[in-house]
């Protein structure tokens, strides 16, 4: 008598939905094999040259940038990830760990889940965290407020930006339903031709039509004269160096009004601050004074 044959081996399990943890898999199966260009103008260099036909001829343009790592987030965190990459650049860098960020934010009553809706609060955590001064910054970042956050790139100190993210990590307009966090860490400024002063400029040694700034702390920041400006930024989804208009960050900063309706009806917990979203981010960044440590 013949037995029947043994029963076939049980298949995967079924895939999970990308939600909560699986989340943090997700971008870091996107990262996997990646790893960033390291060095203050190498991977700007390859955006630059991916884009060059985008930039005005007429213009002369200049590169500063300050190099920050790279941290996928986990969850919604991306605040917190922004302030931990900003704060490298620090002297001397930040030597706090990720999990000390989140636990400190939990713990001053800032987060319940990692997620930060209030640039005050954003503020107050980099200055105790990091051991700097925090600038908190209103009224958006056009006029006054450009000239403020250029100059500062350009000084190579960190800023750290809420905005709408696209999908494609870029800034859009969701009225604040895709709320997300950056650190810019540098700028391209297109400027009038001979507007510069060749001492205080050396042409990059790959793109020909490019300035960096030489070595020297005298180098004056041209960002007054700038006719169009472009940031240099980092956020906890990729590995890689966002480029983005200023203009189109300042509009999707300026308009982040309400808190995501299925977010907000959820059941989780979230700190949102008394006004709620427009009054915790519209409008606002923060500036990291990372020349020295006030602790």
């Amino acid at each position: 008598m013949e037995h029947p044959p043994p029963p076939p081996p049980p298949g995967p399990p079924p895939p999970t939905a990308a939600s909560g943890p699986s989340k943090k898999k997700l971008y870091q199966a996107i990262a996997a094999g990646k790893t960033p260009v390291e060095g203050d103008h190498a991977e700007a260099r390859l955006l630059l040259s991916q884009r060059e036909s985008s930039f005005r001829k007429d213009l002369q343009w200049m590169l500063f940038n300050k190099y920050v790592p790279s941290l996928i987030q986990d969850g919604p965190q991306c605040g917190l990830v922004a302030l931990w990459m900003a704060g490298h650049l620090l002297q001397p860098p930040l030597s706090v760990s990720m999990e000390t960020v989140v636990q400190t934010a939990m713990d001053r009553g800032y987060t319940a889940q990692g997620e930060m809706f209030s640039a005050s609060d954003m503020a107050m955590l980099a200055e105790e965290v990091c051991g700097c001064r925090a600038e908190l910054l209103s009224g958006g970042m056009s006029g006054d407020n450009s000239t403020a956050v250029l100059k500062h790139l350009a000084d190579g100190q960190a800023v750290l930006i809420p905005y709408d993210e696209d999908f494609n990590h870029e800034p859009c307009q969701r009225t604040g339903h895709r709320a997300h966090w950056a650190v810019a860490s540098g700028v391209l400024l297109g400027l009038d031709q001979d507007s510069l002063s060749r001492e205080h400029t050396q042409p990059d040694p790959t793109l020909p039509w490019l300035l960096l700034p030489q070595d020297s702390p005298s180098c004056p920041c041209p960002t007054v004269g700038a006719r169009e400006a472009y940031i240099l930024a980092k956020q906890g989804k990729s590995l890689r160096y966002q480029l983005w208009s200023l203009d189109k960050v300042a509009q999707s900063n300026a308009q982040l009004r309400e808190m995501d309706p299925q977010r907000a009806g959820d059941s989780t917990q979230y700190v949102v601050p008394k006004g709620g979203v427009e009054v915790g981010l519209a409008g606002q960044v923060v500036l990291l004074h990372t020349g020295g440590q006030t602790q």
